[in-house]
């Protein structure tokens, strides 16, 4: 294969030139096929034409192995084996079917819209995968059509997978520019890598912040695979700069600390039209230090996404909700989930085929305890079993905005457009809306939560502003409708806008010294009630008093002094609390 591409590279942030999403994935899918089981699985981000391509060629690849698509709604007894109901009815016997783990040892599974797949079933094919022999095992490729930079695939199934491809925004103009071949190639035809590649190896997933062992396996079988692929038979720098791009840049949560400033005087960068001027990048690569060979690949390949993500600091936190609420165990609705032992009462009902299939092996043995049983099917009350559902609980996101002082104007037009920003989603993720504005004397609920965006509007057009500042105030009626919402089976995230200069104490009288110490006492009762939060500080300059207060909710600080209204709505939906993927 040659490792073409689909459009020219552009320069990268280590200074050379960068990779090509479809020239990586292209390569990452040859070293994949070396070795599937070994390397664990791959990960296709985002559809069209360059992710089908990519697919086509790894199923090629593995025509002589199995390949089964898993399906989103599968059951325990479909993807692990169990009893066989129909069969077992008319045999009068238990009859075992086989399961889709056991129909694909040595093969590969394929899991369309992985994002969205169920915690309960990403656990069960994590587990499978730990306790496969050579035999058994078998590999993922998890399709991630996710839109947002938080919807991604279970952290359990791409910690187990070598690869992680983002073709989002690859466009494939002609397949004849990236041929994959599916030649076998063997690792053995290439040496392990040495303890000092390895160090090398290890020393720059953990500038990098990738914390798992994982990775850094699946890193140097890949250099080892690249080697074996090139020809050579020991690793060189080349192949571990490949693998770092391609297996631990994916996973980078931080960035390594910037180099000094170019001083003055420092010499012009060179014309990239002179001939020679890859040739000379690449000549100073190879006389670089092994360390900083990889990592120049590794600054150049993390995924713009992802350094969005670091810079804002959700990759330390992990994932968020995306504005989804936390998920809920229903009886009548929702996403299924699998059954459990149980009386159908309450409002609960009965799985049929899952009570059949647990007193499927009891028959004979109750034929023979009841010989003049009419009854096909001898039933007992430990055979039911009822059907359990998951379902979203729908997300509030509530403004309180200090609407005091002379930025008042500024201050609720910033929290406005946000607000309108975040109902255009609304019916997708389920969320709403609500403000409380606090001036003056105390704070008042302006716009009970809504996802209508017409309502909003109206509530929004005329907002109060000016007069003193009652943060103890806004503090209690943010933590009131919060616990509203909570009992209605919602979830609650409250988004603060203030500079956290308290100046009207909770009974409403003016005084500084009152004001604070009504704030920090409402502030660490919103502590203790355990509701998520964001403060942001909209002063000119970060105040030491917003960052108190903030300390004493538990919440986030974050200084936003220019904030627009689009700033606001990526800070707010950066900050939701962690949730896992529906």
């Amino acid at each position: 294969m040659q490792d073409g591409a689909s459009h020219a590279p552009q320069d990268g942030p280590s200074g050379g030139p960068s990779v090509d999403r479809l020239a990586d994935a292209a390569l990452a899918a040859r070293l994949f096929l070396t070795a599937p089981q070994l390397f664990g699985g791959i990960v296709l981000r985002g559809d069209g034409p360059a992710r089908d391509h990519i697919l086509a060629a790894l199923k090629e690849g593995c025509e002589a192995k199995p390949w089964r698509r898993l399906p989103g709604h599968i059951d325990d007894e479909r993807l692990l084996g169990g009893i066989d109901i129909a069969a077992s009815l008319a045999s009068g016997a238990p009859v075992r079917q086989t399961g889709l783990l056991d129909e694909v040892r040595g093969g590969v599974v394929c899991v369309p819209m992985a994002e969205r797949m169920r915690d309960e079933l990403a656990g069960k094919l994590a587990q499978a995968m730990d306790s496969a022999d050579d035999e058994t095992a078998f590999a993922l490729v998890l399709l991630d059509d996710g839109r947002e930079p938080d919807q991604r695939p279970p952290a359990n199934l791409t910690d187990r997978t070598a690869f992680v491809c983002d073709l989002a925004a690859a466009q494939l103009i002609d397949p004849a520019t990236l041929p994959l071949s599916t030649v076998a190639h063997r690792l053995e035809t290439a040496k392990p890598a040495s303890d000092a590649q390895l160090a090398s190896l290890a020393q720059i997933a953990a500038v990098f912040g990738v914390s798992s062992t994982r990775p850094l396996i699946f890193a140097a079988h890949a250099a080892r695979a690249h080697a074996a692929l090139e020809g050579r038979m020991a690793i060189e720098d080349e192949d571990l700069a490949v693998a770092a791009r391609l297996i631990l840049a994916p996973r980078a949560t931080r960035l390594p600390p910037t180099s000094e400033p170019e001083q003055e005087g420092s010499p012009p960068e060179p014309d990239k039209n002179q001939p020679g001027e890859t040739e000379a990048y690449s000549h100073q690569a190879h006389d670089a230090p092994l360390e900083d060979v990889i990592l120049d690949a590794m600054l150049a390949s993390i995924p713009e996404d992802i350094l969005a993500a670091i810079a804002d600091g959700r990759m330390q936190r992990g994932a968020s909700g995306g504005g989804a609420g936390n998920r809920t165990k229903s009886k009548l609705r929702g996403r299924p989930l699998g059954a459990r032992p149980g009386i159908p009462r309450g409002g609960a009902r009965l799985a049929l085929i899952d009570s059949l299939r647990a007193a499927a092996p009891w028959q004979a043995v109750r034929r023979r305890d009841e010989p003049d049983a009419e009854r096909a099917v001898l039933v007992r009350k430990d055979d039911l079993r009822v059907r359990r559902f998951e379902e979203r609980a729908g997300t509030v996101t509530v403004f309180c905005v200090d609407a005091s002082g002379s930025a008042a104007a500024a201050r609720l037009a910033e929290a406005k457009g946000a607000v309108e920003l975040i109902l255009a989603q609304a019916y997708v993720k389920r969320s709403e809306v609500a403000l409380i504005a606090f001036r003056g004397e105390g704070a008042e609920v302006l716009l009970p939560p809504t996802r209508s965006l017409t309502r909003a509007r109206r509530a929004l057009a005329g907002l109060p502003g000016g007069g003193g500042t009652p943060l103890a105030s806004g503090i209690t009626t943010g933590l009131q409708l919060a616990e509203s919402i909570a009992s209605r089976g919602r979830t609650p995230f409250l988004v603060f806008l203030t500079d956290g200069s308290a100046n009207i104490a909770a009974d409403g009288t003016p005084g500084r010294g009152q004001a604070k110490e009504d704030a920090e006492q409402a502030a660490k009762r919103f502590a203790r009630s355990g509701v998520e939060a964001i403060l942001i500080d909209i002063s000119p300059r970060p105040r030491a008093d917003a960052e108190k207060v903030a300390k004493a909710m538990r919440a986030r600080y974050l200084p936003l002094p220019m904030a627009d209204a689009a700033a606001l709505e990526r800070a707010v939906t950066a900050a939701q609390p962690q949730m896992v993927n529906a």
